[in-house]
């Protein structure tokens, strides 16, 4: 019996002996924490996107308790609600963010673009871009192989029809897709921004209709009819300012090819009245003094 209690003991001194230096050590190296990290961090989404262009939603807690200056908007997928909580913790005006969605600027669905080869390999656009630029005869479109869908932690973006495509419903701008894509393709754009143009080619016109029959080709009709001087074509493709574009569509009537797209949904009657608008300015302009 006394041969046990000798072990016995010797363990629960060396236990207590730990013990006590590890309390030593924890008051010795304490390192305060504002509480209002915590508080901020409680009422962030957890996504841990980096949508806000910090780590995670720690690093993002406890930058904005730093840094008076930083944006309490930052946090897409939180929006409003959160920078009105995380304002009212740090005592700051929660000031406004515009908001923003994913947008593919790739019109070149399966039945539309010319591919060159069959891809078998590993099904990642990184992977494929790897070994040569694009299976697609364009160089600049969308290879449809999913790495902005991996990328997604909302299910907002997938492939369809060979191109990948935004669940406008779903999206949060978190900005995964956009450093997802090789080919440099998505971009965050303003919600209330409607047309844009779903290419990014700059080849030639002849070059790129060849290529995609969804092309932009620059012609320059869409400029021709923007009473906004929002569009011009610049190294052969259309480009929206959409700081100046009041989304009303013109250009995407009159866009031969279906390059420029429009959210903005119009009653038949409205867009019948609308394309006859376009085609009586276009008339007007057309038209040479004798």
């Amino acid at each position: 019996m006394n041969g046990l209690i000798t072990p016995v003991l010797l363990v629960a001194v060396i236990g207590l002996t730990c013990a006590g230096l590890l309390v030593f050590a924890s008051k010795v190296f304490h390192v305060s924490v504002d509480e209002r990290i915590t508080l901020v961090r409680e009422v962030l989404p957890g996504a841990n996107c980096g949508g806000c262009g910090f780590a995670g939603c720690d690093d993002y807690a406890a930058n904005l308790v730093a840094d008076e200056g930083l944006s309490c908007t930052l946090c897409s997928p939180g929006g409003a609600g959160t920078a009105e909580a995380i304002a009212e913790i740090l005592g700051r005006a929660a000031g406004s963010a515009e908001p923003m969605v994913a947008q593919v600027m790739c019109n070149g669905v399966s039945g539309a673009r010319r591919t060159v080869l069959e891809w078998q390999g590993m099904s990642s656009c990184k992977g494929a871009k790897g070994w040569f630029s694009s299976p697609n005869a364009c160089m600049f479109g969308c290879m449809g192989l999913g790495d902005c869908a991996t990328a997604c932690q909302f299910d907002a973006i997938g492939i369809v029809d060979g191109i990948a495509k935004v669940n406008r419903e779903n999206c949060v701008a978190c900005g995964a897709c956009v450093g997802a894509c090789p080919q440099k393709l998505i971009k965050l754009v303003p919600v209330k921004s409607q047309v844009h143009v779903l290419c990014s080619s700059t080849d030639k016109g002849a070059v790129a209709r060849k290529n995609c029959d969804n092309a932009c080709i620059g012609c320059t009709k869409c400029t021709t009819v923007c009473n906004f001087d929002a569009i011009h074509i610049e190294d052969n493709l259309a480009r929206i300012d959409v700081e100046k574009c009041k989304s009303c569509g013109l250009c995407a009537v009159v866009c031969p090819t279906g390059a420029i797209n429009s959210f903005r949904k119009l009653p038949p009657r409205a867009a019948a009245e609308k394309a006859a608008a376009v085609k009586k300015a276009a008339a007007k302009k057309d038209e040479r003094p004798l």
